[in-house]
């Protein structure tokens, strides 16, 4: 029996991650959930799995909470990072799923890996801020980390009895995104509609505008370098629509690897919670006759300027990918809040890595105080 802590539970990982745990009520159990602001779908997950810590992000939604469920409902509330600490290091927690989005949650990762417990990540900007620290900090408290993003999970599916030596290049797929066809001219008349209209997956908002800009697989690649030690120039990005290749491995006696199913993300997460077993969750299988042919192109970056900014910010190191994450964050809130188009996203990162002096050798406090900067930067342009 696993005893998680599902940080995120309310977006589309946390969900499907509780879908899987209800269906193996015999394999897993949660301790603690944490979410956001979505309090009345906590209320109803607590009710579902019992766990014994909930955490929301403020004393209000805290409040708000404790008044949905029913009364002497035994369950522990707490909110902000001190919650979100405690839930990551929860004692009776074996397994974290780290499923938050955004820099929030990178202290809990690394809360979680000082106290011993397994990773399943879903939380990339913890990697792109801080890679280098925190995968130390995982081989030197001997944590694993599985990653559960679809397509670090085929890499890590498509290692499995190969050796690191032969590795020729990581090849990530994308699916191009709800733009890949139109034209560049058009760009400044998209809306937030247009683009969380995702043609493959569902996901939550701002992980849906980075994956139409493209800055998604950006992030993707410096995650990638960082989980698998690869270095960024043997990363490369191939648009393939239909996702059903999650990813593949090249080698470099020219054999490639890949890993392919629905695009789903149960399986990814399954996979993270259960390896080496894998378990059946009804997935269905895709029906090749009919899709017929598969695609791949390359990416085009004059149309879509985050995933070269992701590249370079991934070449200089340093705390540029802190900066890179941040600004793009605050950039994507601010084009879902219609205050700048879709093309000032990029513009806006442009130009906060363009002022950023760069800290070599950089502590989690200069990580922290890169991330503060750009996101005042951002926001002053605003």
């Amino acid at each position: 029996m696993k005893t998680l802590a599902v940080m995120g539970s309310t977006g589309s990982i946390g969900r499907n991650t509780l879908a899987i745990v209800s269906r193996f009520p015999d394999r897993f159990q949660v301790a603690a959930l944490v979410a956001d602001t979505s309090v009345a779908l906590l209320a109803e997950q607590i009710q579902a799995v019992r766990p014994k810590l909930a955490v929301v992000r403020d004393a209000d939604f805290a409040k708000t909470l404790r008044g949905l469920l029913p009364g002497g409902f035994d369950v522990e509330i707490a909110f902000g990072e001190e919650g979100r600490l405690q839930a990551a290091a929860h004692p009776d927690v074996d397994t974290v799923v780290a499923a938050m989005v955004g820099a929030v949650g990178l202290p809990a990762v690394l809360a979680a890996i000082e106290a011993g417990k397994t990773i399943a990540l879903a939380n990339k900007e913890t990697l792109v801020m801080a890679g280098q620290e925190v995968m130390e900090a995982s081989r030197r408290r001997n944590v694993s980390i599985f990653p559960i993003d679809s397509e670090h999970s085929a890499i890590f599916q498509c290692l499995q009895g190969n050796r690191k030596q032969d590795v020729a290049r990581i090849l990530l797929t994308c699916s191009g995104g709800p733009f890949r066809r139109l034209a560049a001219s058009e760009f400044r008349r998209i809306t937030p509609e247009d683009a969380l209209r995702h043609p493959n997956w569902s996901m939550g908002s701002k992980i849906t505008i980075d994956s139409a800009t493209l800055m998604n697989k950006g992030l993707e690649l410096i995650e990638a370098h960082h989980l698998f030690g690869v270095p960024v120039n043997r990363i490369e990005v191939v648009v393939h629509p239909e996702s059903i290749v999650h990813s593949m491995v090249a080698f470099r006696d020219g054999s490639v690897m890949a890993q392919m199913g629905v695009p789903d993300m149960k399986t990814a997460i399954a996979c993270s919670l259960s390896w080496p077993e894998r378990l059946d969750i009804g997935q269905p299988f895709p029906d090749f006759a009919a899709l017929g042919a598969l695609h791949f192109e390359a990416p085009d970056e004059g149309r879509f300027p985050c995933l070269r900014l992701a590249k370079e910010a991934a070449s200089i190191g340093e705390t540029m990918p802190a900066v890179l994450n941040a600004a793009n964050e605050v950039a994507v809130g601010a084009f879902l809040d219609r205050r700048i188009g879709f093309t000032d996203i990029a513009d806006r990162i442009e130009r906060t890595m363009a002022a950023h002096r760069v800290v070599s050798g950089p502590s989690l406090k200069d990580i922290f105080e890169a991330d503060r900067w750009a996101r005042q930067f951002v926001e002053e342009m605003l």
